[in-house]
């Protein structure tokens, strides 16, 4: 790793804390976002070429607190203006400056005064650090529509003096739904990355497993909670198998599995364990005893696929959607063959939610390769290939149609 992007990592970790603290001090979600988004620039200009400080948090807090006072020297009259400064002093090291506000500010963005799409925008944006394009992407949508989202819900924290607490347990419980999905969205864009020359990018995966570690202490009792914890850690748990040492993507079936981490998938199936028939069954769960499953096989040809494939249907029964589908589609042409996965994959072509991704013509020509119909194959590969960012997933659907002729 460069010191340049041990850099990159260390400002996109300490980012959301920062600006929760600010958040929690002032309000204003707006204006802190801007201010730490201007700390966040200065230290990668001067950490850079003078090397990181002792307490880099401190250093941005400082920075983004300072940029607020400049922003609101003009907005009121000398007395108001040095108040502000007085309360903008950065704390001395060790006092509340060093909490961990991002559990708090993940609540706050699930605030139900907005919609539940402005929701796990906002949080995406601010706690994820992802940019609009990559939510756009995990939304299937426009980056335009995505832009106007997060905007929105900008303006609306910003008109309702909405406070800064963790919500008390009624309101926190329905909210946390919409945490729930905020936090699975942040692992998957960490997982395999919607753009860019890396396949995944582990400062979202690790602070994605982080932040719901930290989430089931605050409600341990949520199954959800730990289902999502342990499809994390089940599915994280290949990442060292998923790439070769140029960086290309190596697919499931072919991975070195005695590469993946079995501490991760022991503690994993052991929380899938602990809560399957004890909890409220839900979409976390599931994906998590599937995850499970695929990590306990010895050998992709030992996978029990049709164990797999009677978890989607209730997973399709919990919770139907277009990419529930798409991966129960895989588990049908395994298990009754690739035409059958291909006739069901066939309902999808109409959902407008699947224009704006590849993943669709990626399964469709992994299906039609099983079924021995190379040039179709090679269309949906190449296809696939021009509607991704990801330049691993490029590389690797180029090559796939390459193979075929």
């Amino acid at each position: 790793m460069t010191p340049d992007s041990r850099v990159e990592d260390l400002l996109r970790e300490l980012a959301p804390q920062v600006l929760g603290t600010l958040v929690r001090r002032h309000g204003r979600f707006d204006a802190c976002e801007d201010a730490v988004q201007e700390a966040l620039l200065a230290a990668a200009l001067q950490w850079a070429t003078d090397g990181v400080p002792d307490g880099p948090r401190s250093w941005l807090l400082t920075v983004a607190s300072r940029r607020l006072v400049d922003g609101w020297r003009s907005e009121s009259a000398r007395a108001r203006r040095e108040e502000t400064a007085a309360a903008l002093e950065p704390p001395k090291r060790g006092q509340s400056s060093e909490r961990d506000d991002t559990l708090t500010l993940v609540f706050l963005c699930c605030h139900p005064s907005l919609s539940v799409p402005s929701q796990l925008a906002l949080t995406l944006r601010a706690v994820g650090g992802l940019t609009t394009a990559e939510i756009a992407n995990a939304f299937l949508v426009p980056e335009a529509t995505m832009a106007q989202r997060i905007s929105r819900a900008k303006q609306r924290i910003r008109s309702s003096g909405l406070r800064f607490d963790l919500p008390a347990e009624p309101e926190r419980a329905q909210r946390l739904r919409v945490v729930l999905q905020v936090l699975y969205l942040v692992f998957n864009e960490g997982y395999t990355t919607s753009a860019g020359p890396q396949l995944h990018r582990a400062d979202l995966t690790t602070e994605a497993i982080r932040l719901t570690r930290t989430l089931r202490q605050l409600v341990p009792k949520e199954g959800e909670v730990v289902g999502l914890l342990a499809l994390m850690l089940l599915t994280d748990a290949r990442r060292a198998a998923r790439t070769r040492p140029d960086g290309s993507l190596v697919p499931l079936a072919e991975q070195q599995r005695d590469l993946w981490d079995t501490t991760q998938i022991a503690e994993g199936v052991a929380l899938v364990t602990s809560t399957l028939g004890r909890a409220l069954i839900g979409p976390y769960q599931l994906q998590a005893a599937i995850a499970a499953v695929h990590d306990e096989a010895p050998s992709a040809a030992e996978t029990d696929w049709p164990q797999i494939l009677a978890l989607y249907d209730v997973l399709e029964r919990v919770s139907p959607g277009p990419v529930v589908t798409l991966n129960r589609a895989v588990a049908v042409a395994m298990v009754n063959g690739p035409r059958a996965g291909l006739a069901l994959l066939g309902t999808l072509d109409t959902d407008d939610r699947m224009a704006h991704t590849h993943r669709l013509e990626a399964v469709r020509g992994h299906l039609l390769e099983l079924a021995g119909e190379t040039f179709a194959a090679r269309a949906s590969y190449r296809r696939a290939a021009r509607m991704t960012a990801s330049i691993p997933e490029q590389t690797y659907l180029a090559l796939r149609a390459a193979s075929l002729g």
